[in-house]
């Protein structure tokens, strides 16, 4: 691509960024703003009412809260980074108080308020959590494309034109020597490309091909000559799964932004967490309580002027103020240290313009999930660095766009995928340590080109005893397991087609029984329709055979990144018109293929899905490498 043709790719994509943004800004308005509070729960855009467990200040001088909810509750959309507004309803007009989250779970959610002080309402009842939209990953995003569109005679714009294809991306011979015996021969390859980079390295990780295990030895490697490597990822979840691997390998790690999980491994790691251990953080803590209190005190007095109540008033905030920049300027002096110690760094994308990193930047910056990340994101942290790590896999889960217009005109490609198209080098992990090869089979030769390699260790391996082929289809056609639909968001559900599994998971269940396996098997029963996990989930738990068993069943956008010994797949299309819906993300189904280790078992109906090209590849391999049954053998 010419500089000009560049620079009108950015530009198109910056317009593809304002229609996705208005369409998320959309569907808000339609999830939540048009909804009754009472709906606003039962879908999950809202928590009401909840309990106050604790408040205080974190860093920065916000206010933070800890709220919980009674059970039950229904699944939510709330997650760490998302902006919320806490509110209460015990008065006519409504109050309330905007944050963002720093983590949840199930029942617990924390809070940083975008105040110095906590409300003065919150005791008093009727309080509740609506989520709100949020433009500031927009603005962000924005912003960084105004920066590389406009970038000129500097890094930043080398990475440009390297990274979408002007000039290919440079190398310099690394000694064979330089190898790690964690790692196999294709992960050594791209450890030593990742050392020789000047600028771009393209590390292709297919699923099971220990793409996290190889980023972690050539951070091992490369901080051995650099002070400290940023490692970004899309989401908070994949960040935590990172910054506990880091950690695993005894580097010193330091997170930075919010979290999606609240244990120990990954808390210890933030940057609340250290700064809260370091020994001038009772002083900060005490002067924030003090300014707080003492603002909390002038506020009752009136606003006099010339009278010793405004003579008090204006004391007491002049010496609040003084309190804060104390604390400011200690808290600051910790953090410059922690940040200037860390060997590695990890935050989200967004999250790598966090006001603590804003004058930083790194020789290496690391991008891990590229593939699932939007392409303005990407060069967020891209601009802090002097060379980029994609580590990915384009034929994985693709990024989530809400605007099929921005969607159709390009949005959906990530910047790996540009690169691994315009680059001429990139490194493939070819050899996988999860899945039993005949699991493996399909998604080798539809999506990798047979160039995947089950190792040793995991080639055979199945269910110990177990008379049938670790990859099963069960074919609903004709059974009269028909699709339904949920009135409420049309998300479609099958019943029918659970029962059947439900059918072959007792006879799993009964030969593990038999076999006296201990622990049993690990399960997950995966459906890319919401409503049919929340109808398994329902199932299960009234099922006395399977309400204790440790069962995962989730969305296969919400399994993404597991695991487990053996997978059920619930497809639940199953219509007269051939019609398959989500079923036609072949790169969703790919993900979906690839989470089981022992054994994998999919239940579709064959007449539905078999009109397209990829399901009927996928029954003609079932054929030679797997086993068919039918619906028929499972039902009464």
């Amino acid at each position: 691509m010419t500089a000009e043709q560049i620079k009108e790719a950015l530009v198109e994509t910056t317009q593809l960024l304002a229609l996705e943004k208005a369409a998320d800004l959309e569907y808000h308005r339609q999830k939540t703003q048009s909804l009754p509070l009472k709906e606003r729960v039962a879908e999950g855009y809202a928590w009401y009412p909840v309990s106050f467990l604790k408040s205080g200040y974190t860093i920065g001088n916000r206010a933070f809260v800890i709220i919980e909810r009674p059970l039950p509750h229904p699944p939510d959309q709330f997650r760490a980074g998302k902006m919320v507004s806490l509110f209460s309803q015990q008065s006519i007009k409504r109050r309330e108080s905007h944050g963002i989250i720093q983590y949840t779970n199930r029942s617990k959610m924390k809070i940083v308020l975008n105040t110095a002080d906590l409300p003065d309402w919150l005791n008093i009842g009727n309080v509740g959590v609506d989520l709100l939209f949020d433009d500031r990953t927009y603005m962000e995003m924005e912003k960084a494309l105004r920066q590389v569109i406009q970038a000129g005679g500097d890094r930043l714009a080398d990475l440009r034109d390297i990274i979408l294809g002007r000039y290919q991306a440079q190398y310099r011979a690394i000694n064979e020597l330089i190898i790690s015996n964690q790692l196999n021969d294709s992960q050594n390859e791209a450890l030593r490309t990742a050392v020789g980079s000047f600028d771009l390295t393209i590390i292709h990780g297919p699923p099971g091909t220990g793409k996290t295990t190889t980023i972690v030895e050539i951070v091992k490697q490369l901080i051995q000559v650099e002070r400290t490597i940023l490692v970004c990822a899309p989401s908070n979840t994949a960040v935590d799964l990172l910054t506990e691997r880091f950690a695993e390998a005894g580097l010193d790690v330091l997170r930075i932004g919010n979290i999606s999980r609240v244990d120990d491994e990954v808390v210890r790691h933030t940057l609340d967490m250290k700064i809260q251990e370091h020994p001038d953080s009772k002083q900060v803590k005490k002067l924030k309580i003090e300014a707080a209190d003492l603002r909390r005190r002038a506020k009752r007095f009136k606003r006099n002027f010339g009278t010793e109540q405004g003579r008090n008033r204006g004391q007491m905030f002049k010496e609040a103020g003084e309190l804060t920049g104390w604390a400011n300027q200690l808290e600051e002096r910790m953090i410059d240290h922690l940040i200037s110690s860390a060997q590695v760094i990890t935050c989200t994308l967004v999250g790598s313009n966090n006001t603590f990193l804003a004058k930083e930047k790194f020789r290496t910056v690391i991008i891990d999930e590229a593939a699932q990340a939007l392409e303005p994101a990407c060069w967020i942290p891209i601009i802090k660095a002097q060379r980029v790590i994609f580590a990915g896999d384009p034929f994985q889960l693709p990024p989530t766009i809400k605007s099929h217009e921005a969607k159709s005109k390009g949005l959906g490609e990530s910047l790996i995928e540009k690169s691994l198209n315009r680059q001429p080098f990139s490194n493939l992990l070819n050899v996988q340590y999860r899945m039993n090869e005949a699991i493996m089979g399909f998604s080798n030769q539809r999506f990798y080109d047979n160039q995947l390699i089950a190792d040793t260790s995991v080639a055979t391996h199945s269910i110990k005893g177990d008379p049938e082929m670790p990859l099963v289809f069960i074919d609903t056609a004709g059974s009269g397991c028909e699709e339904q639909v949920q009135a409420s968001y049309q998300s479609k559900f099958n019943e029918g087609e659970f029962n059947i599994l439900r059918e072959h998971l007792y006879q799993l269940l009964d030969h593990c029984y038999a076999a006296n396996l201990a622990p049993l098997p690990s399960i997950a029963l995966i459906s890319p329709y919401r409503e049919q996990v929340n109808t398994m989930r329902s199932l299960v738990v009234e099922d006395p055979r399977l309400a204790e068993l440790p069962i995962i069943i989730n969305t296969i956008d919400g399994f993404q990144g597991q695991e487990r010994d053996v997978i059920y797949i619930s497809l639940v299309r199953s219509n007269d018109k051939c019609e398959i819906g989500f079923l036609k993300d072949y790169r969703r189904m790919n993900v979906a293929m690839t989470r089981a280790r022992k054994k994998l078992v999919i239940i579709g109906d064959s007449a539905t899905i078999g009109a397209d090209a990829f399901y009927a590849s996928f029954l003609e391999y079932v054929d030679k490498h797997g086993v068919y049954r039918t619906a028929w053998e499972f039902m009464a």
